[in-house]
């Protein structure tokens, strides 16, 4: 196998990771009431207890739920945001059909997703603080752009080392 087929590969194989990481993160964001009641069933967190008689993440987890049920019984139409939350990760998901057609060509969306990844960090630390989101929280968020970052960055490097990986496998290929 040549060094552009095996750069070819792992650009494939992380832009694949990220997409999956993306399209699950969409779709996880339709059914934010039923993935907090599992989530709380598993924390051991009663749904009708109060969230004051917990502790730490229990506390969280059972105030966003009780806020989430509460919303949602009395203003059903807020989850429209998460709704348009999660198809924006989709239609992102989407854009990435272009760098694994050809990375080359397409490298700019994998330098935009980096931005986006880079910018999820001030907007936690920030919007965050701002909403009352405890810090935990907040870098559990942060993750997500560091995650995220990972295969991007290293998809970007094997990107920008294609041409000169082409010229040098195959000078004629190239000529004129």
């Amino acid at each position: 196998m040549s060094r552009e087929q095996r750069l070819r590969r792992r650009i494939r194989a992380l832009l694949v990771l990220f997409v999956l990481g993306l399209v699950s993160s969409g779709l996880t964001a339709f059914a934010l009431e039923t993935e907090l009641q599992v989530l709380g069933a598993l924390l051991g967190i009663d749904p009708s207890a109060r969230p004051e008689s917990y502790g730490g993440l229990q506390y969280w987890i059972a105030r966003v739920a009780q806020g989430l049920r509460d919303t949602n019984v009395r203003y059903p139409f807020i989850a429209y945001g998460t709704d348009w939350l999660a198809f924006g990760h989709l239609v992102i998901a989407v854009m990435f059909i272009g760098p694994l057609r050809d990375p080359v060509r397409n490298v700019w969306v994998v330098t935009a997703g980096m931005i986006a990844c880079a910018g999820v960090i001030p907007l936690a630390l920030i919007a965050g603080e701002v909403r009352g989101i405890p810090i935990y929280w907040r870098l559990v968020d942060c993750s997500f752009g560091v995650l995220g970052m990972i295969p991007l960055w290293l998809s970007r490097r094997y990107i920008l080392e294609l041409p000169a990986t082409v010229l040098r496998d195959d000078p004629v290929r190239h000529a004129g």
